[in-house]
Parts: C-alpha cells; sequence; structure tokens
C-alpha cells in the first residue's frame, strides 16, 4: 500500500498527475501532458474519487541525476 504524499507525480496513460496539496479528505491536483512543463489544468477532487482515479496509474520515479565528473 503506497501513502499518498504532495509532490507526488502518477502516470496515467499519456498524461501525469501530480499532487499539488493534500488533506485529510480531499486531493488537489495538476494534470500535465508532458512532466518537463509546468503547464496543465488544476482540479480538486475526494481522497476516494483520486484514488479510484490513480488505480490504472504508476507512480512516476525521475531517474536519478548523473553523476559529477571527476
Amino acid at each position: 500500500m503506497i501513502k499518498l504524499q504532495q509532490g507526488q507525480v502518477w502516470k496515467k496513460g499519456s498524461s501525469y498527475l501530480r499532487i499539488v496539496h493534500l488533506e485529510r479528505l480531499a486531493v488537489d491536483y495538476k494534470e500535465l501532458a508532458d512532466i518537463t512543463t509546468i503547464d496543465g489544468t488544476h482540479h480538486t477532487a475526494t481522497k476516494k474519487e483520486f484514488c479510484r482515479l490513480i488505480k490504472d496509474a504508476v507512480l512516476f520515479t525521475p531517474p536519478p541525476p548523473p553523476a559529477p565528473k571527476a
């Protein structure tokens, strides 16, 4: 079981869902077409609705930054 946290990014199909603000019973999230931009649409949902929305989604983990060259 994964706990929801502010700042998490979920990949669902070709779009990304980023949790902007997390409350006890509500989630404010932003739907993004491209993870590298900040352009997207804000949405508000109950936690139950959001969990149903990300049921088939995958938690996005960005690749680690490259190691500094010595």
